[in-house]
C-alpha cells in the first residue's frame, strides 16, 4: 500500500495549470489490478504514443498522411452509413408519389415533421455516447463502453415514451401549425403506424455510437446496405405490386429501422467486441442524472443546429411569390442535403479520434486531429462548391422545368456553393466539441450565433430591407459563419493537456472508479 500511496501523490497538474514537462501523461491501466481503476486518475507515466512536436514540413505532412488515413478509415464508412440509412425515408417517399398526391403530401409531413423532430432530438442525446465511449475506449476501460450504452438505452427511451405523444396527437398538432385537413388526417394515422420507429432510433443511435468508439463502422456499414437493399425491394413489393399503399411502406420502413437495430445486436452479442460487451448490468442504472445532463445538452446542441436551416424555408414562405421561393430553396437545401451526408461522415470520424486520444492522454495528437478534419473538410467543400459554380447553368434542370425556378436557383448558386464550403467545415468542428464534451457551452454558442444574431438579420435583410430570400439565407449563412469561427477559436485556444486530464476524470465519474472501487471490495470480502 504505501507503494501505491506514492503513486497516487505524484503531480499531476504543474503550477502554469498544463501537465509537467513536455511529455504528456500516459494512463496506466489494467483489470489485472485490484487498485488498477481506483488510482486511474493520478497514475502516470511520460507516453511516447503521443506524436512528437512538429518541426517542419516534412514531419507535417508526415503526420498529416497518417491521421488522415486514420480519418478516412473511419470516415468512408461512416458516409456510406448515413446515406443508407438516409435513403430509407427517401425510397419510401418515392414509391408514395406513385401512389397519389395525398400519400405523397403524408408522408412528407410525417417524415419531415413528426419524424424528423424525434430523430433530432433522440440523435442529438444519443451523441453524448460519442464523449463518453470514445474517451473510455481510448483510455483503455473497454468494459465500460457496454455499461454507458445500457445507461443512453434507457435514457433514449424513457425519452421516446415522451415524444410517442406527438406520434399519437400528430392530427391535431398538424392541424394546430397550419397543414389541411386531409394532409393532417393522413399523416396523422401515418404517424401512429410509425411509432416502432420512433423506438428503433432510441436503440439504434447508442448501439452506433458504442460501435463508432471502437471503430467497428464496417459492420454498420454492411448493415445498413443490407437494410437499403431489402427496404427498396420489400417497398415495391408491398406499396405498389400488392396495393398495401402507406400501410405497407409503414411496415416496411418500421422493418428495415427494426432490421438494423437486431443486426447490430446479434454482432455485439456475437462476442466481436470483446470485453466492450460483458452482458447486462445493473451498474447501468447508476449515476443517470450524469447521462441525463449531457445527454440533453448533446440534444440541445444538434437539434439548434437542425432547426436552424429548417427555419430558412418556413420564412421562404411568407415572401411575395413564395411558392417559387419555396421550390428553389428546397431545391438548394436537397442538395446541401446530400452534400452533408458527406460532413457527417467526417463529424464522427473526428468525434472518434478526438475523444479516443483525450482518453489516452494524447493531447497533441488530438489537436493535430482537428487541423487535419478541418483541412480535408475545406477542400471538400471547395470541390463541391466549384462543381457548382462550374455546372450552374446546367444542374437546376435536373430539378424542375419551370424557367422561373431555374433562374432563382442559379441566382442562389454563389450563395449555396458558400453554404456548402461553410456547412462542411461546421459539422467537423461540431464533431470537435463532441469529442471533447464541449456539448453545453457549444449549445450557448449555437443559440448566440444563430438565434440571436442569424435569424433576426435574416429577417431583417430579407423583408425590411426588400432582398427576399437571397437576404433571408445571407443573414442565416451569417449567424453559421459566426459560429464556425466561434468554434475554431474555441479550438485553437484549448489547452488540449488539460482536457486530457479532464477526460481522465469524466472516466473516473461518470464510469466507475465508485464501482470497481465497490467491485474489489466485494472480491476481497469473498
Amino acid at each position: 500500500m504505501e507503494e501505491i500511496d506514492s503513486i497516487t501523490k505524484l503531480p499531476l497538474l504543474s503550477p502554469r495549470g498544463d501537465l509537467d514537462g513536455d511529455q504528456t501523461p500516459r494512463f496506466l491501466l489494467g483489470r489485472s489490478s485490484v487498485y488498477s481503476f481506483a488510482s486511474y486518475a493520478s497514475l502516470f507515466v511520460p507516453d511516447a504514443d503521443d506524436i512528437a512536436p512538429i518541426k517542419g514540413c516534412r514531419d507535417f505532412f508526415k503526420e498529416f498522411m497518417a491521421e488522415s488515413r486514420k480519418l478516412w478509415i473511419l470516415a468512408g464508412p461512416a458516409i456510406f452509413t448515413s446515406i443508407c440509412q438516409y435513403s430509407l425515408g427517401a425510397v419510401t417517399q418515392t414509391f408514395a408519389g406513385h401512389l397519389g398526391s395525398l400519400e405523397l403530401a403524408a408522408f412528407s409531413v410525417e417524415n419531415s415533421i413528426i419524424a424528423n423532430f424525434c430523430f433530432g432530438i433522440l440523435l442529438g442525446m444519443g451523441s453524448a455516447l460519442e464523449t463518453l465511449c470514445g474517451q473510455a475506449f481510448g483510455a483503455g476501460q473497454i468494459d465500460l463502453l457496454g455499461v454507458y450504452m445500457q445507461r443512453s438505452w434507457i435514457i433514449l427511451n424513457c425519452t421516446g415514451l415522451m415524444l410517442m405523444l406527438l406520434y399519437i396527437f400528430a392530427a391535431p398538432f398538424l392541424r394546430l401549425i397550419g397543414q389541411t385537413e386531409d394532409i393532417s388526417r393522413e399523416a396523422g394515422k401515418l404517424a401512429v403506424w410509425m411509432i416502432p420507429q420512433l423506438f428503433a432510433y432510441a436503440m439504434n443511435f447508442p448501439i452506433a455510437k458504442f460501435l463508432q468508439s471502437q471503430s467497428k463502422i464496417m459492420a454498420m456499414a454492411w448493415i445498413s446496405a443490407a437494410a437499403f437493399a431489402l427496404h427498396t425491394l420489400f417497398s415495391w413489393l408491398l406499396m405498389l405490386k400488392l396495393g398495401w399503399g402507406l400501410a405497407g411502406g409503414a411496415l416496411v420502413l418500421n422493418l428495415s429501422w427494426w432490421f438494423i437495430v437486431l443486426a447490430q445486436l446479434v454482432y455485439i452479442l456475437s462476442g466481436t467486441c470483446g470485453e466492450a460487451w460483458s452482458g447486462f448490468s445493473l451498474r447501468a442504472f447508476k449515476n443517470l442524472w450524469g447521462f441525463v445532463k449531457l445527454s440533453l445538452a448533446s440534444a440541445v446542441m444538434l437539434c439548434l443546429e437542425i432547426w436552424y436551416y429548417m427555419l430558412l424555408v418556413l420564412f421562404a414562405g411568407y415572401l411575395k411569390n413564395a411558392e417559387v421561393a419555396v421550390d428553389a430553396l428546397s431545391i438548394c437545401t436537397n442538395i446541401v442535403g446530400w452534400a452533408v451526408m458527406v460532413s457527417v461522415g467526417c463529424n464522427a470520424a473526428i468525434s472518434v479520434r478526438v475523444s479516443n486520444e483525450l482518453g489516452a492522454a494524447h493531447p497533441r495528437t488530438a489537436k493535430f486531429s482537428v487541423l487535419v478534419v478541418v483541412l480535408t473538410s475545406f477542400v471538400i467543400g471547395l470541390f463541391f462548391s466549384l462543381i457548382l459554380i462550374i455546372f450552374r447553368k446546367e444542374y437546376p434542370s435536373l430539378f424542375t422545368n419551370s424557367e422561373e425556378i431555374k433562374k432563382v436557383v442559379n441566382g442562389l448558386t454563389p450563395l449555396l456553393a458558400t453554404c456548402l464550403l461553410i456547412n462542411n467545415i461546421q459539422p467537423a468542428l461540431s464533431g470537435v466539441a463532441i469529442g471533447a464534451g464541449w456539448q453545453a457551452v457549444v449549445a450557448y454558442v449555437n443559440i448566440g450565433c444563430y438565434y440571436v444574431c442569424g435569424v433576426p438579420l435574416g429577417l431583417i435583410m430579407g423583408y425590411k430591407l426588400d432582398m427576399g430570400v437571397t437576404g433571408i439565407w445571407i443573414g442565416m449563412l451569417g449567424g453559421t459563419v459566426i459560429q464556425t469561427l466561434v468554434l475554431m477559436w474555441m479550438a485553437y485556444k484549448t489547452n488540449w493537456n488539460k482536457e486530457a486530464s479532464i477526460a481522465g476524470k469524466r472516466i473516473k465519474q461518470w464510469g466507475g472508479e465508485a464501482d470497481h472501487a465497490a467491485e474489489a471490495d466485494e472480491e476481497s470480502v469473498v
